[in-house]
């Protein structure tokens, strides 16, 4: 592996770890300038023991970092293609664009309290922001919901995972990319949903090279900031970014941000993957 693409993985490894350069060199004991360098392909081959160090304060396998997995061998692993249109990175909403709305679970809240559906999803959007940016917790999220809908034990998770399921199509859409392209999640949703999604395979569970989770970085779409961090962490530049939404808003931050966009019908998922592949064309 030489030193350039040695140094894209630990600033990969880095970011993904949620650090700034300064709080990866507290945590490893390194210098700035070391860092700097060796991130920037700078120093010719950083001895195993700093990136040990590394590999530790980040909580990534040695083995990862040294270039035994998806980028270690040119003759093990096809090379990630551009498109026509320039797209290197591929960025995947969750809610609406993955998995279908769950809205069949405010449904069923409505006949457990006897209300509306109408009433329970405005309460639940009342509160929606602040859960998803992380500054309220899944449990007060679930008493305050559940008070106000005269509820008892509301658990809002146990009523989403028992609704949401794939959109048709999209395992293999998002399979078939991961192949060509990075590929990586950008979402607003709660606490430790997306980890259990992927780990029920309601989620594609391919190998996402970033997933930014809106209630562990504390921005939302269509914040201005959560596309910063998108393109950071993507580590390449706004124009070979795409990303697939089924919210306008989402998609209109998204190009003025310089990103490629894609709107997701999850009423029509066959259309939109076909637009999709035709963005991706190379």
């Amino acid at each position: 592996m030489d030193e350039k693409t040695l140094g894209h993985k630990l600033q990969l490894a880095r970011k993904q770890a949620g650090l700034t350069q300064q709080q990866l060199c507290q945590k490893a004991g390194l210098s700035y300038s070391t860092l700097a360098k060796i991130e920037r392909g700078a120093i010719r081959s950083p001895s195993v023991f700093t990136v040990a160090s590394i590999a530790s304060a980040t909580g990534v396998p040695l083995t990862d970092l040294l270039g035994t997995n998806v980028h270690s061998s040119p003759a093990l692993t096809p090379a990630k293609k551009r498109s026509k249109n320039g797209v290197t990175f591929v960025y995947f909403d969750v809610n609406g664009t993955l998995v279908c709305f769950f809205h069949r679970a405010f449904t069923e809240i409505a006949r457990a309290c006897g209300q509306q559906p109408d009433f329970v999803e405005t309460l639940y959007w009342r509160y929606n922001d602040g859960i998803v940016r992380g500054d309220m917790s899944l449990e007060k999220f679930n008493a305050a919901l559940g008070k106000e809908l005269g509820l008892d034990d509301f658990d809002w998770q146990k009523y989403y995972m028992a609704n949401v399921e794939p959109v048709p199509g999209v395992e293999e859409f998002v399979e078939w990319a991961a192949q060509h392209y990075e590929v990586g999640l950008i979402s607003n949703n709660m606490p430790g949903f997306i980890d259990e999604m992927i780990h029920n395979k309601i989620v594609p569970d391919v190998k996402y090279t970033v997933a930014i989770d809106s209630s562990k970085v504390g921005i939302i779409k269509p914040e201005a900031k959560i596309y910063e961090l998108g393109q950071e962490m993507a580590a390449v530049e706004p124009r070979e970014i795409l990303l697939i939404d089924n919210e306008r808003p989402n998609l209109i931050a998204a190009d003025r941000a310089g990103w490629q966009v894609i709107w997701f019908d999850d009423l029509d998922p066959e259309d939109s993957i076909e637009r999709a592949k035709a963005a991706l064309e190379f």
